[in-house]
């Protein structure tokens, strides 16, 4: 079986499996299948799974191989990435997590979105509808804890980042960078086209599992109005 895939050393304790370098949600359910199958197949020698676009990250312990396996750690995470791979097919995947994620798109708390339809020359109820309507896929989490990175926006949305970034972006802020829409899940620092905010928190590590959102989640924005953002952040 041609895995479509490559693996490179990264550093002395990780590998990188790369796939065709592109957003593409096909690649990325390539990306979820592997990391499904090594995570089930579990393996004290594996210390970290990170899924991202076209890309997988294994983080082994290479010290513990050479002790109890008296092999090269490249040597050892290479055959066992090739064998678990073989037998992928057979496993059952967990059904990607489908989420439904309140936004106020009200030019108060999205700062860029009057700035955005004036370029277009339409409506910020335009804008609101060409976000609202797509269900994204969540390719990965990172920059922030919890931060998710989505895709795609529609044609009309494609916004570059910022050229001047905001020195703080508001905890909860929805936002536009290119193809991908994510949610700032701290206050930061940041360079996205903010065009609203969702109520949730994004990022809470009292839980067992702290970020909202998960690589592989389908997710759809939901737009609220301003009250009802207030009334959900309350209950929070």
């Amino acid at each position: 079986m041609n895995p479509d895939y490559v693996i490179h050393p990264l550093g002395d304790s990780a590998v990188i499996l790369k796939w065709e370098q592109r957003i593409n949600t096909a690649i990325h359910q390539e990306v979820m299948k592997t990391f499904h199958s090594l995570r089930s197949r579990s393996s004290p020698y594996i210390l970290d799974l990170i899924p991202a676009y076209a890309s997988l990250t294994i983080v082994y312990d290479a010290a513990q191989l050479r002790c109890s396996e008296r092999i090269p750690g490249l040597q050892w995470i290479t055959a066992y990435i090739r064998e678990t791979t073989k037998t992928q097919e057979a496993i059952t995947f967990p059904a990607p997590r489908e989420l439904r994620i309140p936004v106020c798109y009200d030019p108060s708390l999205g700062l860029d979105i009057t700035e955005m339809a004036a370029s277009r020359n339409v409506a910020i109820a335009d804008i609101i509808t060409w976000h609202s309507q797509t269900i994204y896929t969540v390719y990965l989490t990172g920059f922030l804890p919890g931060f998710p990175y989505m895709g795609e926006v529609c044609a009309a949305l494609e916004t570059p980042r910022r050229q001047q970034p905001r020195l703080q972006v508001p905890a909860g802020s929805v936002g536009i960078a290119g193809v991908q829409t994510g949610i700032y899940p701290l206050a930061s620092p940041g360079g996205w086209n903010i065009i609203g905010q969702t109520p949730l928190r994004m990022f809470d590590p009292a839980n067992a599992d702290p970020c909202y959102c998960r690589p592989g989640d389908r997710v759809q924005f939901i737009p609220v109005t301003l009250e009802v953002f207030r009334q959900i952040q309350q209950e929070q």
